[in-house]
């Protein structure tokens, strides 16, 4: 018997995992949360073997979470789910030892499997996403230059970059040129989606 840990934000989507999965013969969940900051506490109580955990946490977001488990539970894995996977996001969950990333649209079927893979220490990735992850670009971004798309993604203006880093809103505007240069993108709104998307935000 598989043990399993459910970590969603949304309760329909939580309770329809909770459901899909107890339907199984050799799958139990063992606890439910929906707050990022829960998830460790839970899984050092009830010891799952497996934890699913949604990317659009509160608290603390999917890949905070996973980091999380492999300091304070390393046995138990972990399959990380996403309403928009994207290459980027494989990357990024690869790096926070996750062994599984699957779409929150995967059929009951897929992820169940995806559970027994990551169970047994395999991992559970659409291969065309695998794929995707391995033949995108490594970041061409420097330091700085990610401090202030970190800070343009948040919505703040040149100006308050400037601020926040003890830079000039000349240098702050360099620096988004140069970025909007190297990811080829339209404005700082598409640098921030390409970043995203790429799993370097």
């Amino acid at each position: 018997m598989i043990g399993i840990l459910v970590a969603a934000r949304q309760p329909m989507v939580r309770r329809g995992l909770v459901a899909s999965l107890d339907g199984e013969a050799d799958l139990r969940v063992v606890a439910e949360v929906g707050d990022g900051e829960a998830v460790v506490p839970a899984a050092l109580e009830h010891g799952p073997d497996t934890a699913i955990v949604d990317l659009d946490l509160p608290g603390a977001d999917g890949f905070t979470v996973a980091l999380g488990l492999r300091e304070n539970t390393p046995d138990c894995r972990v399959l990380l789910l996403s309403q928009r996977p994207r290459p980027g996001l494989v990357r990024r969950a690869f790096a926070v030892h996750a062994l599984g990333f699957m779409s929150l649209d995967a059929s009951p079927e897929q992820l169940a499997d995806g559970v027994r893979l990551v169970a047994a220490g395999r991992r559970a990735v659409d291969p065309e996403l695998v794929v995707a992850a391995l033949e995108a670009s490594d970041n061409p971004l420097t330091r700085r230059e990610m401090e202030v798309l970190r800070l343009a993604a948040q919505g703040a203006r040149s100006n308050e970059i400037a601020e926040q880093l003890f830079l000039s809103v000349g240098t702050v505007r360099n620096h988004l040129s140069r970025i909007m240069c190297k990811t080829q993108a339209r404005s700082r709104l598409d640098a921030v989606r390409i970043a995203s998307d790429s799993g370097w935000l």
